[in-house]
């Protein structure tokens, strides 16, 4: 299952798609893998993705989501892992407890911070950033724990993501970031949703060149966030409050325009633009990772 994942991942001819899910704030993720199989979206992506408590807010746990996900739909799934919330010794008793169960792709996030969670009081854990998780899981490939400990019984392969900004000012500040979380042994890096093309061409080159610098990264594979935008006030807070994504001036005049003339235009023209730069994308490079906020309804009508 994986390992066609990745191969599917590496085939510059081939497209990947994924679809992330968000584990609710509930004892059950089955409402989630219902919608997903009531809409028939599964047979239209390559795999999904599960979050780990998004904002710090307490969700399902993306481990369990992940396994539930895979035996429902026989496809693989990228467990999300943050540093927030666990040390060095929970987060390799997690991968332990994963690999049982066959969760072995492992999407490594450094994690938003506690402060802002919806729990009285929250700490954050941080003993470090993602990178840490990558070396674990590549001490864990080689049979031993972080501590160079032997297992008796070696873990089976586990599949290594990182994630990364998809704009900055300075573009030497994704270059780094790209060389950084390849040389720790990402097989794929999904960047945050971009919105044109001229974006992407440029994320494209500064992976080649991230790839080129470093022998370590040629297995390395560059995913390309997609968040299709359907409300203006969903591209002014994510072009004014989120770091790392830029929102075309086009996108939000067009989207102000269509506003105007009601709900039902505003959504139409964000889906027509959405539709538009997934099939850019397509072109260029079709390794695509799929956000919809769990609005799998949208997932649909792109894919279609």
């Amino acid at each position: 299952m994986f390992e066609r994942l990745i191969k599917k991942l590496q085939d510059p001819k081939k497209s990947y798609i994924t679809l992330e899910t968000t584990p609710r704030h509930d004892a059950t993720f089955m409402p989630i893998i219902e919608t997903i199989d009531k809409l028939g979206i599964a047979e239209k992506v390559d795999g999904f993705s599960t979050t780990d408590n998004p904002l710090a807010k307490l969700k399902f746990n993306s481990i369990i989501a992940a396994h539930q996900l895979q035996q429902h739909f026989k496809k693989p799934v990228l467990a999300t892992m943050t540093m927030r919330d666990r040390n060095k010794i929970a987060l390799q008793s997690d991968l332990l407890g994963a690999n049982a169960i066959d969760v072995r792709a492992i999407l490594a996030l450094t994690g938003d911070p506690a402060k802002i969670s919806d729990q009285p009081n929250a700490k954050g854990v941080f003993e470090s950033d993602s990178t840490m998780l990558l070396d674990i899981v590549k001490c864990f490939n080689a049979g031993i724990d972080y501590a160079g400990r032997e297992f008796g019984i070696k873990p089976k392969p586990i599949y290594p993501f990182a994630v990364s900004n998809a704009f900055a000012k300075n573009p030497k500040t994704l270059l780094k970031r790209f060389v950084k979380k390849l040389d720790h042994g990402a097989l794929g890096i999904i960047t945050q949703p971009v919105f044109d093309r001229e974006n992407v061409l440029m994320l494209l080159e500064l992976f080649e060149e991230a790839k080129a610098s470093n022998s370590k990264g040629k297995n390395g594979t560059l995913i390309l966030g997609l968040f299709p935008v359907t409300r203006l006030k969903t591209a002014q807070f994510l072009s004014s409050h989120v770091p790392g994504i830029h929102v075309p001036k086009k996108w939000i005049d067009a989207l102000y325009e269509a506003q105007k003339k009601g709900e039902k235009t505003e959504e139409k023209v964000g889906l027509e633009l959405s539709m538009e730069l997934y099939a850019s994308i397509m072109e260029i490079h079709p390794k695509i990772h799929i956000m919809t906020a769990n609005r799998f309804s949208l997932a649909k009508k792109l894919l279609s």
